[in-house]
């Protein structure tokens, strides 16, 4: 397997859940994992659960699984990529960041904010580390793209690793018994053109972002930078 390919993950209960590269892994929101479901993201040597979300979603739900103290074995980090508030950014992003098209403006607004996601990831090397938002798609995506980029993926790569969390998430409208509020599950006629504009919109973001200048422009560290690598599995000289 290529250093910077994305795969799918199978712990138990866990949505949208993939490998991006290395020891680096991204997925829906934490609490559909069950416990079983934490015991085998430790075996696969997660440490740090890093969460995207915004303090008011952070909610459990009715139907969330009894986990006891398997999380307990983790460090979570609270590492939202945007303010709620932020009035231009809500006009943009109507209900949320649902589109890559809105990735760049995400970066302009919040470059402090998406520093410290890396700075997260860089404290948590040498140990595995596990990104997730809501629904794993485009915050974690957004944030997967440019450590994709960094880990030197390809083009095609980086496409087909969004397209996939769409798919993923896609099917899980499929089979939701309570329609989701925003979202529907969308027939493949419905779906291809969707998936060939924002898989081309995360292409161009984080091929125009740079994202090494960018996080070292915005306060993270080329050691910080080393230690993203490190846990990437992508040793690329700085």
């Amino acid at each position: 397997m290529n250093a910077s390919e994305q795969v799918p993950v199978s712990w138990d209960g866990a949505v949208n859940a993939w490998r991006v590269a290395g020891s680096v892994y991204r997925m829906g929101r934490r609490e559909w994992l069950t416990a079983a479901g934490w015991q085998e993201a430790y075996r696969d040597g997660v440490r740090t659960v890093i969460d995207l979300r915004n303090p008011g979603e952070r909610q459990p739900r009715a139907t969330d699984p009894e986990v006891g103290e398997a999380l307990a074995a983790f460090e979570v980090v609270h590492a939202p990529t945007e303010d709620p508030d932020h009035g231009e950014f809500k006009a943009l992003c109507v209900p949320y960041l649902n589109d890559p098209a809105y990735y760049a403006a995400n970066a302009r607004f919040f470059p402090d904010r998406l520093a410290a996601v890396f700075k997260a990831v860089a404290a948590a090397s040498p140990g595995g580390v596990v990104i997730h938002c809501s629904a794993g798609r485009d915050r974690s995506g957004m944030i997967a793209a440019m450590l994709q980029d960094l880990a030197g993926a390809t083009d095609d790569h980086i496409v087909k690793s969004y397209q996939a969390a769409m798919r993923g998430i896609n099917e899980r409208h499929r089979m939701l018994s309570t329609p989701h509020p925003h979202e529907r599950y969308l027939d493949g006629e419905e779906l291809a053109p969707l998936l060939e504009r924002r898989g081309a919109g995360v292409l161009e973001f984080v091929r125009s972002l740079n994202t090494r200048e960018y996080l070292l422009r915005h306060g993270v560290t080329a050691p910080e930078l080393e230690a993203i690598l490190s846990v990437l599995g992508a040793r690329v000289s700085l």
